[in-house]
């Protein structure tokens, strides 16, 4: 059994893969965009978007009345998927996520480093 059943239903076939996802409405429907960040070279779509319809409900505005009011809700699959990528994504920045930013940080950091002092350097060697 999966550990995200509502991503495979929708078939998403490697949740491992998602880097981020975006939430938007359009009319009476959400959309998820699901972005993956996909090995150089991978013929697999860098992004996939899912529409969900929106659920109409009728809720009582005034019970003396009895007057009520058309409401659109999100839908349960639409909650569960986006529960379920907060969920991964979560798990996913923990740990070794975040010891490859630190690391990748303290490359560039180097790099920059040793750049300046090769300028510097030259500009004291110009003095001479």
């Amino acid at each position: 059994m999966s550990d995200y059943p509502n991503l495979d239903s929708m078939g998403v076939q490697n949740p491992n893969e998602i880097a981020r996802y975006v939430i938007f409405s359009s009319e009476n429907t959400d959309v998820l965009r699901i972005v993956y960040s996909r090995k150089k070279g991978s013929i697999l779509p860098v992004s996939r978007k899912y529409r969900f319809p929106r659920m109409k409900k009728n809720v009582i505005v005034d019970s003396g009345t009895r007057q009520t009011n058309m409401v659109f809700e999100s839908s349960n699959e639409f909650r569960n998927a986006v529960a379920e990528l907060d969920k991964l994504l979560k798990k996913k920045s923990s740990g070794a996520e975040n010891k490859n930013l630190i690391l990748e940080e303290l490359r560039m950091m180097e790099e920059e480093s040793a750049l300046r002092l090769s300028y510097i350097r030259s500009l004291i060697d110009e003095m001479e």
